[in-house]
């Protein structure tokens, strides 16, 4: 009576949403999302300026002062700077200055396919994703989790690849309302989709082990 009770779907829920609390406090969304933000700091900058002042110039000098100062912030504070954050601010140097010299701003625009390239590589790592989820999902939808975490790095490789057209044959406005849409939206969408399907699936196979 007492397994029969444990698995009522009233019950299982809350067995589930107990086991979620005990996990770790960090999503990989936000892991994820706060990573490339600020590895993206300097890029958001310049969509943001570009899109207010239509100056190359300005939003290329100021975004690029924006890599600078968070770097000298993390090294005030004595945090650790990733590697990523370097190749962030040495790529928007390069690039941004590719774009002052030649007046195209097509060099900068194209800096975070980049980006979302290398951060797809090492999604692409198997098993990446299960440090970030709870126990039960892990006992219960580990392959689950896997296939999600391919899942993410194919779609940090479809953000670059879309990214890297919009740059190379879209015009700079275009490519504004791009950056500052698609990636967050896309995102959104396969959170939602992960999360829905894991308790799905999860959820159906607790239920039929019982």
């Amino acid at each position: 009576m007492t397994v029969l009770s444990d698995t009522h779907p009233d019950r299982l829920d809350s067995k589930i949403a107990a086991h979620d609390a005990e996990g770790s406090a960090v999503h990989p969304l936000f892991h994820a999302g706060k990573w490339l933000v600020a590895d993206l700091l300097s890029t958001l900058t310049f969509v943001g300026l570009f899109a207010i002042t239509h100056s190359v110039y300005l939003a290329t000098g100021l975004a690029i002062g924006a890599g600078v100062v968070q770097i000298g912030y993390f090294r005030m504070r004595r945090q650790p700077i990733d590697a990523m954050q370097w190749m962030s601010l040495g790529l928007v140097a390069v690039f941004g200055g590719a774009s002052l010299v030649t007046h195209d701003p097509r060099f900068i625009m194209v800096k975070p396919s980049l980006i979302y390239i290398v951060v797809g590589v090492v999604m692409l790592k198997r098993g990446w994703m299960t440090r970030y989820m709870p126990p039960v999902a892990l006992a219960w939808g580990r392959d689950v989790i896997t296939v999600f975490g391919y899942l993410w790095a194919a779609m940090m490789f479809l953000t670059a690849a879309s990214n890297f057209g919009m740059a190379a044959y879209g015009d700079a406005k275009s490519w504004a309302w791009f950056v500052g849409v698609f990636p967050v939206a896309s995102k959104l969408t396969l959170f939602g989709v992960q999360y829905v399907a894991t308790r799905v699936i999860v959820r159906r196979r607790m239920l039929a082990a019982a």
